[in-house]
């Protein structure tokens, strides 16, 4: 059975385009009720730590420096199915194969600045919601 727990970041890019409220009317609309959420900025040590399972990859120090290059929105949802269905409404990882009308077609730059991070899984969307929040702070 599907969990309905989710995890998103919006990413650097999608705050500096002023995006930040256009993509939470997305995940309204899209029937995802935001349990926790959070305008932040990750350490060096924080975005490490968060983006571990890719360390080692050529992308790891690319991917850290962007992801602490300003601020993150960290935003904790609640839907049934919801991480299959918050992967549908963002898209692809990169935005040129992305379907129309997801969230990284609209508002992602290229494969790495993509808008969101998005969980892949029920039990990486706990994991990565229990990086930035506490059982206190998400209800």
């Amino acid at each position: 059975m599907a969990g309905t727990l989710t995890f998103t970041m919006i990413k650097p890019d999608a705050v500096s385009k002023n995006a930040i409220g256009a993509i939470i009317k997305m995940i309204n609309e899209a029937g995802f009720v935001i349990k926790a959420m959070k305008y932040t900025r990750l350490s060096e040590s924080q975005a490490q730590q968060f983006y571990a399972i890719h360390k080692g990859k050529p992308f790891f120090e690319g991917l850290v420096n962007f992801m602490t290059s300003g601020p993150i929105v960290a935003i904790a949802l609640e839907k049934e199915n919801a991480v299959a269905d918050f992967r549908k409404l963002i898209g692809a990882t990169n935005p040129e194969v992305a379907n129309e009308g997801t969230v990284r077609k609209l508002y992602a730059t290229n494969v790495q600045q993509n808008a969101v991070h998005g969980s892949d899984s029920d039990e990486n969307a706990n994991l990565e919601t229990n990086f930035f929040f506490s059982e206190v702070e998400k209800f």
